[in-house]
């Protein structure tokens, strides 16, 4: 038998640190739409140059060099926008210091996948833990020229690790690419220009805590007042007082709006960003600011009455309730939704499933049980090979998307999540549950005995099904009991050790028996009074 990971622990998942909300701004004059275009450029060129010095800085960067850097672009505009123009460009080189890293990984998973496998005769097949010998002598030829290309790219990607560098495209590189792919796009390259420059606006300010209504560069007051002020080149378009521009539009945010109006009545920190949907040719402004971290109940107080378990999958979540024992309870529940068409359509799907899963546990107050699932490493085409349609599989769940807005409405709904680890809950449920759940009127998929194991392992029971008694007496005479374990497994199950000594109360039959000439005055030996203690079958593991 394999040799099996081992399992972390259940631990209740952290609620979200901060909060953003979203309006579009209404009813915008032609002169409010032509001063936030010439604000976003000129501060958009600006950002431009600081995240180039950042990056041209790189490992030598210090509290000096980001001084210079304010200094010099406060010229150009003011201090608070410099202060949030450099905040930005270190938040981006911070970030792509990371994706680098995950890309070096990534790289270095795909050696040892390579390297593996070429060292096998070919045709070899793999295990479940280990992928086998390539098929043929032509894929084994293709694999180790895609060998040295993916050990190239790692000797590169590490010597720019070492010395700092990171590539950046301010607008995003996958637009940056759609300019050489127009006709497939179906864009103009007029079309494309107009996305790409109002990606590299920059019309975002962070707040400052004591200032009047929370931000001093972007303000927003109750009424939903909105100005800006504007950088010192373009001052002649102010329309009040100490170089503002106060747009026509009026702020209403449809959600969250008393705890937005509480922070800002209170002079808290908001920070507000600005951009412009081209295809829609709307503007919208966001506001987002920091909450203190919600104080997560105990583990035992989350289990307590039981709690549902979800499986994720591709195109549904799969649910089911328990009781605190670890019994599923009334029947499986399917929430779909599907992830084809545009990023938004697909995020009003996730929405959707989860609100009516997160309904379901507020009406029974009971906390909710996921996995913790990370695929980074798992949807490289070297690990899997040919099994395209698998890895298209693992790539379609929605595992981050899911965890943030899960986290983020159940804390809403204060309701708790119990992160478990997602080691072999689909195997041994399909296992143990999925033959025993199915009816004559149901049949249970791998997927809803999945989502039992997961609640199981999350109650802190193991997965396996409990020990059923047998019918009349300890024989096995109707056939085995319902949890057998594995070959090797010594458990409440296993043969009873054998102990030294008969194993009723008579004489042992080796034990020399002495006999008086009266029948009368015969003595025995005294019976064996040594106890053999059984271990009892216990109704839940």
């Amino acid at each position: 038998m394999a040799d099996l990971r081992s399992i972390d622990p259940p631990f209740v998942a952290l609620g979200p640190c901060g909060v953003a909300i979203r309006t579009s701004l209404k009813h915008l004059t032609s002169e409010d739409d032509k001063v936030l275009r010439l604000v976003g450029a000129h501060l958009g060129s600006l950002a431009s140059k600081d995240l180039k010095r950042r990056c041209a800085d790189g490992l030598e960067h210090s509290t000096d060099t980001w001084a210079e850097r304010k200094r010099a672009l406060t010229q150009e505009s003011s201090s608070r926008w410099a202060g949030s123009i450099t905040k930005a460009s270190h938040d981006q080189w911070a970030l792509s210091r990371r994706a680098q890293l995950a890309h070096i990984h990534s790289l270095e998973a795909g050696v040892r996948t390579i390297a593996h496998r070429l060292s096998l005769p070919v045709g070899q097949k793999g295990t479940k833990r280990a992928p086998g010998g390539y098929r043929t002598t032509q894929e084994w030829f293709a694999k180790t020229r895609r060998l040295h290309v993916l050990e190239d790219r790692l000797t590169s990607k590490r010597a720019d690790r070492e010395a700092g560098r990171v590539r950046v495209a301010r607008g995003g590189k996958r637009l940056l690419n759609t300019r050489h792919n127009l006709d497939k796009a179906q864009l103009t390259a007029e079309q494309w220009r107009q996305r790409w420059e109002a990606g590299r606006w920059f019309l975002a300010a962070d707040g400052e805590s004591g200032k009047r209504f929370g931000n001093e560069t972007i303000r927003l007051t109750p009424d939903g007042e909105l100005s800006i002020k504007l950088p010192t080149p373009l001052a002649y378009l102010a329309n009040s007082k100490h170089g503002r521009y106060v747009l026509a539009s009026r702020v209403v945010f449809g959600h969250r709006t008393d705890e937005w109006a509480d922070r800002v009545g209170a002079n808290r920190a908001v920070a507000y960003r600005i951009h412009h949907d081209v295809e829609r040719d709307r503007w919208y402004v966001t506001a987002s600011w920091t909450i203190p971290p919600i104080k997560t109940v105990p583990l035992a107080q989350a289990r307590t009455g039981g709690l549902i378990g979800v499986d994720t999958n591709a195109d549904h979540l799969a649910a089911w309730r328990l009781d605190q024992h670890g019994n599923p309870v009334g029947e499986p529940r399917r929430f779909l939704y599907d992830l084809s068409g545009s990023a938004n359509h697909r995020d009003a799907q996730v929405r959707h499933a989860l609100t009516q899963l997160l309904h379901g546990a507020a009406r029974h107050n009971l906390s909710i049980a996921v996995e913790d699932l990370d695929f980074t490493t798992e949807k490289t085409r070297e690990k899997h090979g040919h099994r395209k349609r698998f890895r298209n599989l693992i790539s379609g769940i929605p595992v981050a998307r899911l965890r943030a807005r899960l986290a983020s409405m159940a804390a809403e709904l204060g309701i708790t999540i119990v992160a478990v680890d997602p080691a072999y809950t689909s195997r041994w449920g399909a296992e143990h549950w999925q033959k025993s759940l199915t009816t004559k009127t149901r049949k249970a998929t791998r997927h809803d005995s999945a989502a039992v194991a997961i609640g199981r392992r999350a109650l802190g029971h193991r997965i396996r099904r409990r020990t059923t008694p047998p019918h009349d007496d300890q024989s096995d005479r109707r056939g085995h009991r319902t949890g057998q374990a594995a070959n090797g497994t010594r458990g409440r199950e296993e043969p009873r050790p054998r102990i030294p000594g008969p194993r009723t109360g008579c004489a042992p039959p080796d034990a020399e028996r002495t006999r008086a000439t009266g029948a009368s005055t015969t003595v025995r030996d005294a019976p064996d009074t040594q106890v053999r203690v059984q271990d009892s079958l216990l109704l839940t593991d």
